[in-house]
């Protein structure tokens, strides 16, 4: 494990406060950077992402797909997780929460982005930093390979349906346009340059030219995350600053949607007596969230310094330090499995 993996939590930390206090000093730079759009997507936002992306998607072998049959357990838990509960379950708590319960600290314009920017997160499974938790928990590299790849074949024709049904659900005019746009953008191209790219590197058995490759790009990609955090929360600074309750009232949902999602499939991990290194990153793809592809969606369709991005920006900063508990759990836990 690197250096940025095994201290993660203080990098992105890092970057948060660097973020906010660059953003509370420098408005102005900030403002620049969230007018440089094309087709309502933030283009500095965009080539960062897929700066974080790409590399992610080269690592993932669709040959894998076809030893599916023979561990369909472990997949069957993910995808049941990811697009049978976990949307539906954020939609839920985010209607709770900004409808229900905190109806008189939220007006209802806000409330409603806050609970899209909610769901656009619960629609986006993890596809990125899973192979960070994977290897964190011993979790089986390959079968976490087989996971990610359904779940990215799945989320190209998925994401969109689901994120609109939800979307409409809670009265939010939903621009097709935008949302099929951001799919096509963040999730079937990088998928298709990533295995274009492992195509043209590997041959036969031989991956030392792949592993060379992923090598030389991995440190763009960790650039790419902490440019990406700072960027964001610096867009967001004057409303954390002003507004520091906002951040609390979206975390509360949050963080009982994702120590809830992970309770109940590693529980199902457990009844379905999986091995525990593929109930672990099973759950955590589960858990875990695509952010990536949230953030840019919630910017495409309501704006850089609208609710729904802020409230993607706070799954930004819940996740890491939630998931790296979870991962503590997962490793103390795993005589509970066979």
């Amino acid at each position: 494990m690197g250096l940025f993996e095994r201290y993660l939590s203080v990098w992105v930390g890092l970057a948060i406060i660097v973020g906010i206090i660059a953003g509370s000093i420098m408005p102005d730079v900030f403002a620049v950077l969230a007018q440089l759009e094309f087709a309502h997507v933030n283009i500095v936002i965009a080539v960062l992402i897929w700066l974080m992306i790409y590399p992610m998607m080269v690592q993932i072998d669709f040959s894998s797909i076809k030893d599916v049959g023979k561990k369909p357990k472990g997949l069957l838990l993910t995808i049941v997780i990811n697009w049978l509960v976990k949307p539906f379950t954020m939609a839920l708590l985010g209607w709770l929460f900004f409808k229900v319960l905190f109806v008189e600290w939220v007006d209802p314009t806000t409330a409603s982005e806050y609970i899209a920017g909610m769901i656009l997160l619960g629609v986006a499974p993890c596809t990125a930093m899973v192979f960070v938790w994977s290897q964190l928990t011993k979790g089986d590299a390959n079968y976490t390979l087989v996971q990610v790849s359904i779940n990215d074949v799945i989320m190209i024709f998925a994401f969109a349906p689901i994120a609109g049904l939800l979307l409409g659900m809670t009265d939010i005019t939903v621009p097709w346009n935008t949302l099929l746009l951001s799919v096509v953008l963040y999730v079937l191209v990088p998928l298709l340059a990533g295995a274009y790219t492992r195509h043209k590197l590997t041959k036969g058995s031989d991956l030392s030219a792949l592993n060379t490759f992923l090598a030389t790009i991995k440190p763009w990609s960790i650039m790419g995350l902490l440019a990406t955090v700072t960027l964001l929360f610096g867009f967001q600074a004057e409303t954390i600053l002003a507004k520091p309750e906002a951040i609390v009232l979206i975390a509360i949902p949050l963080l009982i949607q994702t120590y809830g999602i992970f309770a109940l499939a590693y529980w199902l991990a457990k009844r379905m007596k999986l091995p525990h290194n593929i109930a672990a990153p099973a759950c955590m793809i589960g858990t875990s969230n695509f952010f990536e592809l949230a953030v840019a969606v919630a910017i495409a369709l309501f704006g850089l310094h609208s609710g729904a991005a802020l409230a993607t920006v706070v799954g930004v900063l819940v996740e890491v330090p939630v998931m790296l508990s979870l991962v503590w759990f997962v490793n103390r836990t795993r005589h509970w499995f066979v």
